[in-house]
């Protein structure tokens, strides 16, 4: 079988470990082939051959050795036909699209269409329905915390308010996990909106009480003051996403006109998408890339891989861009006991 592999959208560490597991696992008769730049490379027919030789001890490395890009051929003029057209002309028996929402989402239409594919669920945020975890996710927390564990001593030091801005477009899974592992004193996450007043009780409680406070805030939040969520709304990507960013100095403003704390905001963003992964996303990207080409083999196309409990099972691609996995109200409660 010859099968190709692309990585779209944001990247992610752990991408690596999928790469070198689909690899690893293939047959003797079987050619993989890498398509540079996701969806983009599917389009422009560039691509690079990928052997084992290709892929030693790339697990240990952040991002992807074939690229990344948000690009949504369905967005492009002829691009449908032009991914068909190239699937055709390279003789493909298979692709293994690895991606969030938006890359599996164009993965599934073009199921619909008639090409082989099977995915792998791949985001920081941990937002794909119907999987326990993604790789990267874990990564990102583990930065996450250690940022805000660094804030704590410096918060403390100047009697301060700091806000730290970690990603998360519309779940707070990173916010909610980082902030809680590492103690911060105020989560604030898309998925349980508050006012600005009620953010600034907390915050003059916490300030009287012991002095200084961190907060944890996901880009993707949004006070229910406000209209919409704070970013450039001038910048939409392909898939109709506006580039957030901005909540925690905007919130950082408010709170010190209104309270006269000195307030200061850090914004971690890329970093938490970079660097080495961790043990456990370097293992479950070795998982869901084995398991991504024994369904191949097995021409289970249509599926993708999904973590259930410790158990790597497979799911229609559908469910898992169906909808988004948010945080449970019992998680994010469970959070509020530790506030202020």
């Amino acid at each position: 079988m010859k099968i190709a592999i692309l990585t779209g959208g944001g990247d992610c560490p752990g991408l690596n470990a999928v790469i070198r597991g689909i690899v690893k696992a293939k047959r003797n008769e079987d050619e993989v082939i890498g398509f540079k730049r996701g969806w983009e490379g599917a389009l422009n027919n560039d691509y690079v051959n990928l052997t084992e030789d290709d892929v030693e001890g790339i697990h240990l490395l952040g991002g992807t050795i074939l690229g990344t890009s948000r690009t949504n051929p369905f967005s492009v003029k002829d691009g449908e036909k032009r991914i068909l057209e190239n699937f055709e002309k390279d003789k493909l028996d298979a692709l293994i699209a690895i991606g969030g929402d938006d890359t599996l989402s164009v993965a599934t239409k073009f199921c619909g269409l008639g090409l082989k594919i099977v995915g792998v669920p791949k985001t920081i945020d941990n937002d794909v329905s119907n999987t326990d975890y993604t790789f990267g996710f874990h990564t990102a927390v583990n930065v996450g915390a250690d940022a805000i564990d660094r804030l704590q001593s410096t918060a403390k030091s100047h009697g301060r308010i700091m806000l730290v801005e970690l990603m998360g477009r519309d779940a707070g899974w990173i916010t909610l996990e980082a902030g809680l592992a590492a103690g911060a004193h105020l989560i604030l996450i898309p998925e349980f909106p508050r006012t600005i007043e009620e953010i600034i009780e907390i915050l003059v409680k916490r300030m009287k009480a012991k002095g200084y406070a961190v907060v944890a805030v996901a880009e993707g939040f949004k006070p229910t003051d406000l209209e919409s969520a704070i970013g450039d709304k001038s910048t939409i990507d392909p898939f109709g996403h506006i580039k957030l960013g901005g909540i925690a100095h905007y919130l950082s403003e408010v709170i010190e006109e209104r309270t006269g704390y000195e307030t200061r905001s850090v914004v971690l963003g890329h970093l938490l998408r970079g660097g080495t992964p961790t043990a456990f996303d370097r293992i479950l990207g070795t998982r869901y890339g084995v398991e991504a080409m024994k369904l191949v083999q097995k021409e289970d196309f249509g599926r993708m891989v999904a973590l259930s409990g410790n158990n790597i099972i497979s799911i229609p691609i559908e469910y898992g861009v169906t909808t988004k996995k948010l945080v449970p109200f019992e998680y994010y409660k469970l959070a509020e006991m530790f506030f202020g």
